[in-house]
């Protein structure tokens, strides 16, 4: 059993939702990911799509068993010592696949080891395991007070995670920002369409982590908007719609809610070069990214095509891209399981 201790924390993170190339809704889904030695767990699981059992959306009740279960105060789950630290963002089920660890006491010390990815009741550590993960040490005080700070003296939840994202959407009720709307909400986004947010109170405009202007407001409706925000001392990201295209600008929307710290990003950037005979992907962490592309064609019509899905490890990046794929107004989107960029096809 290791002697060396780690550090124990908690981070902010954020599963990007999205309408993907196939019509399937991704849900957006907030929780707190596990922080090891200054760095967050779940970027060690480079091809992972998944969330913590702290998430922000499943009540405060089941939030807070979640907090004490960690704590060893309940029964683990699903079987003996092992505990559920990730699942699938979609559903509860084992069925999709979660990472569990045996999550046990040492004295005053509290061990994470034999992680595993597992589909069922019995999980199989030799087959299925995370060679190189652990196992982790941590101080027990540290570990208890940074969990415990999420409860109320009284055991119930304290506030330690925001509610979910909320977007404003300004312009006319027209088709595509209904459809806007209705794509936002659907992957677990609140989003409401004004025509004019200036005279708004303050209090409400804080509310919003970004701010989409439709293909019709004008550069002086824009001003004003931006203009009451700033006096609302609110950091919503003000945002000009690219295209007509729902899930184009339903990434948009994914980018500009982004709050991840710069230091814990694993996509930093994408460009297109070359004229645009190649995407510029700028990785940090090894991560599994995907590529598509969205335009219009000749009678205004909207465009998707997947051109690339793969792990790609820290670097940059030169993807070559299909000229027939991006002909026209054309628009890259990358994205891997925790955030979304976006940008033109420049020629």
């Amino acid at each position: 059993m290791t002697s060396e201790y780690v550090t124990f924390g908690l981070a902010l993170a954020t599963r990007a939702g999205g309408v993907l190339a196939d019509g399937t809704y991704q849900t957006h889904r907030d929780f707190l990911d596990f922080v090891v030695d200054g760095r967050p767990l779940l970027a060690r699981l480079a091809d992972l799509d998944a969330v913590s059992p702290l998430a922000a959306d499943i009540g405060p009740s089941a939030l807070a068993e979640q907090v004490r279960g960690l704590l060893l105060e309940t029964e683990a789950s699903p079987t003996g010592s092992r505990f559920v630290l990730y699942g699938c963002p979609e559903c509860e089920g084992l069925e999709c696949g979660a990472v569990t660890a045996v999550i046990e006491r040492d004295g005053p010390d509290v061990i994470w080891r034999d992680f595993v990815r597992q589909t069922g009741e019995a999980p199989d550590v030799e087959r299925d395991g995370y060679p190189g993960l652990g196992p982790f040490r941590f101080h027990g005080e540290q570990y208890r007070t940074t969990l415990k700070g999420l409860l109320t003296a009284d055991g119930a939840l304290a506030p330690e995670i925001p509610a979910g994202p909320r977007t404003l959407l300004i312009g006319p009720r027209a088709a595509v920002l209904a459809k806007l709307a209705a794509a936002l909400r659907r992957i677990g986004i609140g989003a409401e369409i004004t025509l004019d947010a200036a005279g708004a109170h303050a209090d409400e405009l804080r509310k919003y982590g970004a701010v989409v202007f439709g293909p019709t407001v004008g550069q002086g409706e824009r001003d004003a908007v931006r203009d009451a925000f700033a006096a609302a001392r609110s950091d919503a990201v003000c945002v000009t719609a690219l295209a007509p295209i729902v899930p184009l600008l339903v990434a948009q929307v994914e980018q500009a809610l982004d709050r991840t710290p710069h230091d814990r990003r694993r996509l930093l950037g994408l460009t297109t070069a070359a004229g645009g005979a190649e995407a510029v992907v700028e990785i940090s962490a090894t991560c599994r990214v995907a590529l598509v592309v969205h335009r219009l064609d000749r009678l205004s019509r909207p465009r998707t095509r997947d051109l690339f899905d793969a792990v790609l490890d820290p670097g940059t990046h030169h993807i070559p891209l299909d000229p027939r794929a991006v002909r026209g107004r054309s628009y890259l989107v990358a994205r891997t399981n925790d955030a979304v960029r976006v940008t033109p096809v420049e020629r």
